[in-house]
C-alpha cells in the first residue's frame, strides 16, 4: 500500500495462474504461464471508502520495451477495483507505472515485480 495525496492504494501484480479457472473466467481473465494480472484499489485516506478513478499505465522489461496496460474497472458491493493483463517471461522483472486521476487529484504509482513461469521452474 502506497498514500498518494487523499488516497491509500493498494496494488499487487501477479501470475495468472494464480487464480482458479472460474475466478478467471468470471473476470475475463486470461490464464497462461506467462501472463499476469495487476490488480489497483483505490481508499479514501481518511473514511477508507471505495475510490473511483481513472487509471491507465504500462510496465517496461530491462531492455526498456514497453506494455500498455489495459485496465478494466470492477465493481462488486462497495469495493471498487481496476484490473489489467501484462505479459513476461520467466524471472523477468516489470516495473509498472500507473497513472490515477479522478479530475480533482492526480497520482503516478511507480512499483516493480519479479514474474516467475510455472512451466520453467
Amino acid at each position: 500500500m502506497k498514500s498518494l495525496g487523499a488516497w491509500d492504494v493498494h496494488y499487487i501484480a501477479f501470475a495468472a495462474t494464480f487464480l482458479t479457472p472460474e475466478i478467471a473466467n468470471q473476470y475475463g481473465i486470461q490464464r497462461s504461464a506467462y501472463k499476469g494480472v495487476v490488480n489497483i484499489s483505490l481508499l479514501d485516506s481518511s473514511s477508507q471508502a471505495a475510490q473511483a478513478a481513472g487509471v491507465s499505465g504500462y510496465a517496461l522489461n530491462s531492455l526498456g520495451q514497453r506494455q500498455e496496460l489495459a485496465f478494466k474497472e470492477v465493481k462488486e458491493g462497495d469495493a471498487i477495483y481496476y484490473l489489467a493483463q501484462v505479459n513476461y517471461t520467466n524471472a523477468e522483472t516489470l516495473r509498472f507505472i500507473i497513472d490515477l486521476t479522478d479530475g480533482r487529484q492526480s497520482h503516478q504509482l511507480r512499483f516493480s515485480q519479479i514474474f516467475y513461469s510455472d512451466l520453467d521452474n
